[in-house]
């Protein structure tokens, strides 16, 4: 090897990850203008794979997390533009619970994870990245899927592309 050090390191390349860790205004590759919750749906059912929305509802409708903590990481998002729980009106908060429960069953039914994370974060302070559009986060969780990347390099291992899930997971969605 004269003078050569064998590099052993395994290296995770997360660059479509860039544009949330700056921050940076419409560098999304699906070019989002405006609030994304609202800008997505708009664009058409024709649209909903590049736009990662699983189902549409009434009132509400559900799409994979852009930015997952794990693999089938989605929200379930109303329609109408509001930021607080107490804005929404009874179909609307009924559908959300709703899309929230046809999603873990679709989870289980296609990824059969151990547990879930379901929950909001109202308002900038509670940790909402898009504080002005309510969401209810839905999380799939395996046993051993937590390790010290997130902790220690601020990055998520993720076994699975986004696309990969949203063909897997919107098939087991329509069914549940």
């Amino acid at each position: 090897m004269d003078g050569e050090r064998l590099d052993t390191l395994q290296r995770l390349w997360t660059p479509w990850r860039m544009s949330y860790i700056r921050g940076d205004a419409g560098q999304d590759p699906r070019d989002i203008h405006g609030c994304p919750f609202c800008d997505l749906p708009g664009r058409g059912r024709e649209a909903d794979a590049e736009s990662l929305i699983l189902h549409r509802g009434d009132h509400a409708y559900a799409i994979l997390n852009a930015y997952p903590y794990n693999p089938g990481h989605l929200m379930a998002v109303p329609y109408r533009h509001v930021a607080g729980l107490d804005e929404l009106e009874p179909a609307e908060l009924s559908e959300l619970a709703q899309l929230c429960q046809r999603a873990v069953r679709a989870l289980k039914a296609c990824s059969g994870p151990d547990a879930f994370n379901l929950g909001m974060n109202l308002g900038a302070v509670a940790g909402a990245g898009i504080a002005e559009h309510l969401h209810q986060h839905v999380v799939p969780r395996w046993s051993g899927d937590t390790n010290f990347m997130p902790v220690v390099s601020q990055t998520r291992v993720l076994p699975q592309l986004l696309e990969e899930t949203y063909t897997l997971l919107a098939p087991a969605f329509a069914e549940v």
